[in-house]
């Protein structure tokens, strides 16, 4: 029995690695996504290098123009014309918008202000404005209650939030909410792609050797789960060879391209974009105010966990990803990497093995998948917000789903009694994954020209012999 199970899952594994499509494939994606990386920072850069002018009239008479204060990506700058006027010229300009601030402005409800802007205006832009325009009158409010510019200067302060993981032994370690998110997400993508491309590998295998007939001459030796299960281990193998290979092959170039990408360069000054200071406003508060809008304080956020991690201003992050918990991260990974795509894999073998075309999978194919696209998006959407919450804890429990649950959590910490709970349910997920597979399996690879209904594959499950 063992030695024909082995049998199969060479067969499946030598044939596949011997491609020239594995090779290729296995040397160009590091390189690929290094490439495709390096795009993404040179575009965002770009993007974020570009600032937006905003044309402010304003008729409130509270010489708000002047108190407007702008970013390394926002500027104000006032107009003299009137509203139609400026109208006309803001559609033939190349600013970004116009701002109008209407006569009669009350400071403590402010209403009827309108911007103007080319097309359907963005939610960053719109952010932006709507803060600096939620300081100015702050600003006039407290200056209306009696303080003086700098007493509002000294009643601003600025926190650095230094972190620190604490574990259930007292031990400290600096914390990176960056990198552990970051990590946290490559690791559930990573499991997500792997089921699912050599979960249908898997599937197509089994029609393509259904509709052939070779399966009839393989099952005259050999036992229908013996062949299941020698097909997705084989095919697994691939698998963590290929991702075995794109960690050495990613380190490497990753090795040569951090010092060529991540070398030092002469700082950026970023100056206030403000036209003409407020009455008594010192630079220095300007330039230390809080951002601008949520983009700008994650740009910021990125910016302040680069200088923490590394005081020399280059983003070390061989280092930050030295804090976390690797071993425990390492150890969850493969466990919830094979519990996973061996409990996908035999439910993909059962669906490959009850049809003869494979325009028919798509109907099998919705409820098996549906919990994993359901697990990831609930994943970066919610547990990584809140690794600790009840949406992360029943997700990581129910074999469906826990796969790419548990793997976000792994980063941030997860008890020891629920990581134990969570694989010992993964292995009987598997386990009766696999019972309802081979039953399935046993029938249907040798069943063909019939219509397969669920309710047809429900007989098959109770089928004696």
């Amino acid at each position: 029995m063992v030695s024909k199970f082995l049998l199969v899952a060479q067969r499946e594994y030598l044939t596949r690695v011997r491609k020239k499509a594995f090779i290729v494939l296995t040397l160009a994606v590091p390189l690929l996504l290094a490439g495709f990386g390096f795009f993404i920072v040179k575009i965002a850069s770009s993007d974020n290098d570009s600032t937006d002018v905003v044309e402010v009239r304003d008729d409130s008479g509270l010489n708000l123009t002047s108190r407007l204060v702008g970013t390394s990506q926002l500027r104000f700058e006032s107009t003299t014309e009137s509203l139609a006027n400026a109208k006309k010229g803001f559609q033939k300009a190349k600013h970004d918008g116009l701002l109008y601030l209407p006569a009669g402005l009350d400071v403590e409800k402010p209403a009827g202000v309108q911007f103007y802007g080319k097309g359907n205006i963005s939610l960053k832009k719109q952010l932006a404005v709507e803060t600096a325009l939620n300081k100015a009158f702050s600003e006039l409010k407290m200056q209306k209650s009696g303080l003086s510019q700098e007493q509002l200067d000294r009643l601003r302060s600025k926190v650095s939030l230094q972190t620190i993981s604490l574990d259930d032994t007292g031990k400290e370690a600096d914390s990176n909410a960056l990198a552990t998110s970051g990590m946290a997400y490559v690791l559930a993508l990573a499991i997500y792609m792997f089921i699912f491309i050599y979960g249908v590998q898997i599937m197509r295998g089994v029609g393509e050797e259904k509709s052939s007939r070779i399966m009839e001459v393989m099952l005259s030796s050999v036992k229908p789960f013996d062949l299941m299960m020698g097909k997705i281990v084989g095919i697994a193998a691939v698998g963590l060879t290929q991702f075995l290979l794109w960690g050495l092959l990613s380190f490497g170039v990753s090795s040569l391209l951090m010092p060529i990408l991540m070398r030092d360069d002469k700082p950026k000054t970023e100056v206030a974009a403000t036209p003409t200071p407020a009455p008594g406003t010192s630079a220095t508060a300007a330039a230390n105010d809080e951002p601008q809008s949520a983009a700008e304080g994650f740009d910021r956020g990125i910016s302040k966990q680069t200088e923490q991690s590394n005081p020399a201003g280059r983003f070390n992050i061989f280092k930050t990803l030295g804090d976390l918990p690797l071993g425990t991260i390492l150890f969850g990974f493969i466990v919830y990497f094979l519990g996973g795509y061996l409990l996908y894999g035999a439910l993909f073998g059962a669906v490959g093995a009850a049809v003869d075309d494979q325009t028919d999978t798509q109907q099998f194919m919705f409820p098996i998948t549906m919990p994993l696209i359901l697990s990831y998006v609930v994943g970066v959407s919610v547990i990584l917000r809140n690794p600790d919450g009840p949406v992360a804890f029943w997700m990581s429990m129910i074999p469906l789903t826990s796969p790419i649950a548990m793997v976000i959590r792994l980063p941030f910490g997860v008890p020891a009694w629920q990581l134990a709970l969570s694989i010992g349910l993964l292995i009987l997920g598997f386990i009766g994954t696999v019972w309802v597979a081979a039953r399935i399996y046993r029938v249907g690879v040798l069943m063909y020209g019939k219509k397969v209904t669920y309710k047809e594959l429900g007989k098959w499950m109770f089928y004696k012999g």
